[in-house]
């Protein structure tokens, strides 16, 4: 090989390293502004809610209203353009909740909070969301979730100082003086926490908390004896477990202020007109009082039985304290498959039973129930 040639050879290959250089100098600093983007999107997500770990080790959380503090008075629009003071909510409780319907989080609990909406009420509870957007689409992402509570609009190049920075959902507390009851909850954990306490009678010292105590609280399992009940229906005759035997049996628990039982009393209703026969009976155990619920049967022409439990008392003896829950209970009175939650997979249910199908549905991963 002549002297000419080697040097072609190494101005080719100079050419060639030149020119893969070229090539992969770009990628790597894409790579590169990509990474810091991650890094920064990981900063506002711990800055929202997510607890950070310090130089410790230890978790840390934003900084928040202290116990007993004033929150910052506020003055915002409602969904009607009317404008919402604090200083309006004296008298009573109120939890306000930084909120917006595009946070998947938010989404995640919605149907949560429309659950505890009735039982906020009666514990002169004022649910109050603080969210971002306009009128229109918060009205209709209310009515799909069946939340009924006051929603202000926030701008968010002003939000209120009570929240800050902080990301959605957040809530807090606030007594009948507009001081900071309970310390600040965040995230789709803490918030829904902090509601269910808001929503329940407030314990005397010496009683417990339903999280503090050992009694069953996700449902009684497949293959379990239901417990048996007595209990009057909207005319007053007592119905039992016992006369259900030899039928399958639905029993659904619900609400006459839980948006989601709505929703599900009138589908169940519907299917009950339809196929009403001996494949499948339903019984609906709500709360409240007997003129609010007999209200609900005749708004939605329900003509399955409705029973009345005092508090929790049927609830407790299933398992759970939530609603809409359904448990599917076989034949001989035994439970068939674990608990149905939400009125989807609840429907689902009662759409495969009447259908006469021999295996249930299997359960979703919906989160259109509480724990209350």
């Amino acid at each position: 090989m002549s002297v000419m040639t080697l040097w072609i050879l190494v101005v080719f290959l100079g050419a060639g390293l030149v020119g893969t250089w070229l090539i992969i100098y770009p990628i790597l600093r894409q790579q590169g502004r990509m990474l810091v983007r991650l890094e920064a999107i990981e900063d506002r997500v711990a800055q929202a809610g997510v607890a950070a770990q310090s130089a410790t080790g230890k978790p840390t959380r934003p900084a928040e209203l202290a116990v007993g503090a004033p929150v910052p008075p506020f003055c915002l629009p409602d969904l009607t353009g009317a404008n919402v003071t604090l200083e309006e909510l004296r008298g009573r409780r109120a939890l306000l909740v930084h909120w917006s319907f595009d946070c998947g989080f938010c989404e995640r609990i919605a149907a949560d909070l429309a659950t505890l909406e009735g039982q906020l009420r009666q514990r002169n509870v004022a649910l109050i969301l603080l969210s971002y957007g306009d009128g229109d689409a918060n009205r209709r992402s209310a009515h799909k979730y069946g939340l009924g509570c006051r929603i202000l609009l926030q701008d968010p190049s002003t939000r209120i100082e009570a929240f800050g920075t902080l990301g959605t959902p957040a809530a807090y507390l606030v007594d009948e003086q507009g001081r900071v009851a309970q310390h600040l909850a965040l995230g789709a954990n803490e918030v829904p926490a902090l509601a269910r306490q808001a929503a329940a009678r407030r314990a005397l010292p010496s009683e417990r908390s339903l999280e503090d105590s050992r009694i069953e609280r996700e449902g009684l399992k497949a293959g379990t004896p239901a417990p048996s009940f007595i209990l009057p229906d909207l005319d007053g005759t007592p119905v039992s477990l016992k006369q259900y035997l030899g039928r399958r049996l639905l029993l659904i628990f619900s609400d006459p202020h839980c948006g989601p039982c709505d929703e599900l009393a009138c589908k169940l209703a519907s299917l009950d007109r339809e196929h009403r026969d001996d494949r499948l009976a339903l019984v609906m155990v709500s709360r409240g009082e007997p003129d609010e619920n007999r209200r609900k049967a005749s708004e939605h022409a329900i003509g399955f039985p409705i029973v009345i439990q005092p508090g929790w008392t049927v609830s407790k003896t299933y398992g759970i304290f939530a609603m809409p829950v359904a448990f599917l209970i076989d034949e001989k009175g035994v439970i068939e498959r674990d608990v149905a939650r939400g009125p989807d997979e609840i429907f689902a249910l009662a759409r495969a039973c009447v259908a006469n199908q021999t295996q249930a549905p299997t359960r979703s991963a919906r989160t259109d129930v509480l724990a209350v």
